[in-house]
């Protein structure tokens, strides 16, 4: 994990590390691939990837480049990993803020376990984080299938899910949907839109579809791929619509 956080800095963030970034370094965050990730961070010096970079010289991203740099390292040692998209409970007190953290596999528990690589000692300070990152406790992360049997059951604000001033229903159901891309193994961006995102209003049918989505999702089983392979609106393509849908504060808590 050390070496991923001497590699990367969340874009958000950088005003805690006395960092001010430049308009090329802002762009960062919008690398899909983790091949690109890495080429980024090696145009920035040569030294190996185990030699921590300053902080200027680092990789400006977000959450979804801690998640996506771990998940890649993990399946790299052969330890199965996963992307995920949803909700972190930490950043903020009584908000669901959107983020991505990931899961491995541990074979000794036969169970998936949580990791939020973004969460270095820096920020556990800032946020008053007492619990270990690298097992985050149930509850403290909330799946985007998860916050969307919240709020059909009426349990949850939906102004409570978002990031910034982008909070509501529509949070909830992108995330859902981008946390079934992403266990697909698509590499998205968080601000990623497509299919069924891009509806102003959705009908009943679509509504039918992410109750089944939710149902299955934390289930693994074979269903949930073809749910996916069989909906075409819930494919991300190859280069999904980009909606930035914030611009960030370089010195809040962003997820």
């Amino acid at each position: 994990m050390s070496l991923i956080q001497g590699l990367l800095l969340h874009a958000y963030w950088v005003g805690h590390y006395g960092v001010s970034l430049t308009e090329e370094q802002r762009q960062h965050a919008s690398a899909r691939h983790m091949e690109k990730v890495l080429a980024i961070i090696l145009d920035q010096g040569a030294a190996p990837l185990t030699v921590p970079r300053a902080y200027e010289k680092r990789f400006f991203g977000t959450c979804r480049d801690f998640s996506l740099f771990l998940t890649s390292a993990l399946r790299h040692k052969g330890i199965p990993a996963r992307c995920r998209c949803g909700f972190a409970k930490y950043f903020w007190p009584g908000q669901y803020e959107d983020h991505w953290i990931v899961e491995y596999w541990d074979a000794g528990e036969g169970r998936w376990v949580a990791v939020d690589a973004q969460l270095d000692g820096l920020q556990r300070e800032k946020l008053h984080i007492s619990f270990d990152p690298l097992r985050l406790p149930a509850g403290q992360f909330v799946t985007g299938a998860e916050a969307w049997k919240l709020w059909r059951a009426g349990e949850v604000d939906p102004n409570k899910f978002g990031i910034a001033e982008v909070r509501g229903f529509p949070v909830i159901f992108g995330n859902l949907v981008r946390d079934l891309a992403a266990l697909n193994k698509m590499e998205l961006l968080p601000w990623d839109i497509w299919g069924l995102m891009k509806k102003e209003q959705l009908e009943e049918a679509d509504f039918i579809l992410a109750d089944q989505i939710a149902s299955l999702i934390n289930t693994d089983s074979e269903e949930m791929f073809h749910l996916y392979k069989r909906n075409k609106e819930l494919q991300a393509p190859e280069c999904p619509m980009e909606l930035r849908l914030f611009s960030g504060s370089e010195g809040g808590n962003a997820a």
